[in-house]
């Protein structure tokens, strides 16, 4: 009786003490991993190995779950579902080496330019999911959120807070930057965020204008040369063309249409 009493402490007192320290799974786990030990007669090592496996497995899904909500991601979209033969101008053996996520060791920047719909934002956020997979902090913003976020943050004092959070993350995604003015206080702001990143952390960008434009974009010849020697450094450029998937969608969801109600095809 004082043997079983003992085990019931002890297994009570092992449990709270996996209570305690936060090993919630680990201590949910303990019955179960004490019984498959005594069933395969489990040495005191291997027994303490699957339950803090159990415990750790947890731990870091709770913390890839954790850099999903951070990064603000988009959708859904991967490098593995990304359409390459859609995409014409743009290596696929590049794209992979990319999604191995080594530019980020050396904060290496990437600038995706092209027309709209030809998978800019796709490869961006693919690369986002490669990143926060490999155990990276990611964040996704488009270029007039965060122009307007710093604005705001600079009405209310808060303007070191805010470069603070944008120098944070090891990759920071910069979306649709050209698609809308720019007023000069946004091209300051952009251009504080990337001179502070600067061969510390990479950027991703995705823009429709060509690199020669960006002046125009900004509203200030300087602030772009300056941004440009700054991102240029050290970067990978890929250029992309082809139709657009919202267009070809479009034409392929009519197609379908014409077939279903005629039975011909659209000439």
């Amino acid at each position: 009786m004082t043997t079983i009493k003992t085990t019931q402490s002890v297994y009570q007192q092992l449990r709270g003490h996996l209570t305690e320290l936060k090993l919630a799974d680990a201590a949910e786990a303990l019955p179960g991993i004490l019984d498959q030990a005594q069933a395969e007669d489990w040495t005191l090592t291997h027994a303490l190995e699957r339950l803090l496996a159990i415990e750790v497995t947890a731990t870091e899904k709770r913390r890839l779950a954790g850099r999903f909500r951070f990064a603000n991601l988009p959708t859904g979209a991967t490098l593995e579902n990304f359409d390459h033969d859609a995409a014409s101008g743009i290596d696929p053996h590049l794209l992979a080496e990319l999604g191995t996520c080594r530019f980020l060791e050396n904060a290496t920047n990437v600038l995706l330019i092209g027309p709209p719909g030809v998978g800019k934002t796709h490869i961006a956020t693919g690369l986002g999911h490669a990143a926060i997979n490999a155990g990276y902090r990611v964040y996704f913003t488009s270029a007039a959120d965060l122009a307007a976020r710093c604005h705001r943050a600079a009405i209310e004092g808060k303007w070191s807070t805010m470069m603070r959070f944008f120098a944070g993350p090891t990759l920071l995604i910069i979306d649709e930057l050209g698609y809308l003015p720019l007023p000069a206080e946004a091209a300051s702001a952009l251009f504080q965020v990337i001179n502070q990143r600067y061969l510390k952390t990479s950027i991703v960008i995705t823009t429709n204008r060509p690199v020669g434009a960006w002046g125009e974009i900004l509203g200030d010849t300087t602030v772009a040369a300056a941004m440009l020697d700054r991102l240029l450094h050290r970067s990978v450029v890929v250029p992309l063309d082809g139709a657009s998937y919202r267009l070809r969608n479009h034409h392929a969801a009519a197609e379908e249409i014409r077939r279903a109600t005629t039975g011909t095809n659209l000439g």
